[in-house]
């Protein structure tokens, strides 16, 4: 009889996690859901699911709730890294606190992840590292630069990781959402302006209404979840899982022509109602 695989998600609360960890329940695999309020989610509850508290920048509870895990389960097979969040809007008007947060959280909570659960995977030669980026990985738009400069560095970390754990056993994979109906853009979201900075506010302004009105048109986070599951599951060595409109065709999109091509296009539809100077 073949043994109930388990997987640990992180950001499990809401969203895609959420709805990763209900679709692998669903599948028959258990699931260990991390979160930094656990207390708050009593209705996330299932048999074969455990909550832990966890937060990506403190490395002492990423340990612990590993070994708890693991001291439940007996084997951890995959780990989702999805915990994140967006800063958006006038990097000018960043501070160093939120240019930090937003690193710590993205890019360094992902760090932070992948080394406390690779000595277990060391020691059995197996293992499933999977991490959440964004088309916005591979492609920008206005307004993300801190959003953009921490998923192009997953991106950038996860390729060149999948080299040095491959003769190990462990693989890594990334998933790539595209717009996705989640609260990326409402509750988790830190939007950075400063009125004072005038000369941006028109563009600030047309620029997050347009960005925002896309996040309206987008899927489901169960249309990730599926993607999630199929790459926990396919056995191959594929690296990319571009995931909802627009990443499965913007990114080849975004190969294929000359960068002032596709800069016009990206500029065309978030600069749409901005006076021409």
């Amino acid at each position: 009889m073949t043994a109930t695989k388990t997987i640990l998600i992180t950001g499990a609360s809401t969203g895609i996690g959420r709805a990763a960890a209900e679709l692998f329940l669903s599948k028959g695999w258990n699931v260990a859901a991390t979160m930094r309020s656990p207390e708050k989610h009593g209705d996330l509850s299932h048999p074969r699911l455990r909550k832990y508290k966890l937060d990506v920048i403190d490395t002492a509870s990423i340990e612990t709730a590993i070994q708890g895990a693991i001291s439940d389960y007996g084997k951890i097979d995959v780990v989702l890294n999805n915990a994140g969040y967006g800063a958006v809007g006038l990097f000018e008007a960043s501070t160093q606190e939120q240019i930090r947060r937003q690193f710590d959280t993205n890019l360094f909570g992902t760090m932070n992840v992948i080394q406390q659960i690779l000595p277990h995977f060391r020691k059995h030669r197996d293992g499933l590292i999977m991490n959440i980026t964004s088309v916005g990985g591979k492609v920008t738009f206005p307004l993300y630069s801190l959003y953009h400069g921490s998923k192009w560095a997953v991106e950038g970390f996860s390729e060149s990781l999948h080299y040095e754990l491959r003769p190990l056993g462990i693989r890594v994979k990334i998933i790539e959402p595209g717009v996705i109906k989640t609260d990326f853009y409402s509750r988790s979201q830190d939007l950075i302006n400063n009125t004072e900075l005038t000369e941006y506010q028109e563009y600030m302004k047309i620029g997050m209404h347009n960005m925002q009105s896309s996040g309206d048109a987008g899927v489901a986070p169960d249309v990730v979840a599926q993607a999630i599951y199929r790459a926990a599951t396919d056995g191959s060595g594929k690296l990319r899982y571009a995931v909802g409109a627009p990443a499965p065709w913007l990114l080849p999109l975004r190969k294929l022509l000359p960068e002032s091509w596709f800069f016009r296009i990206v500029r065309s539809n978030v600069e749409k109602g901005l006076k021409k100077s």
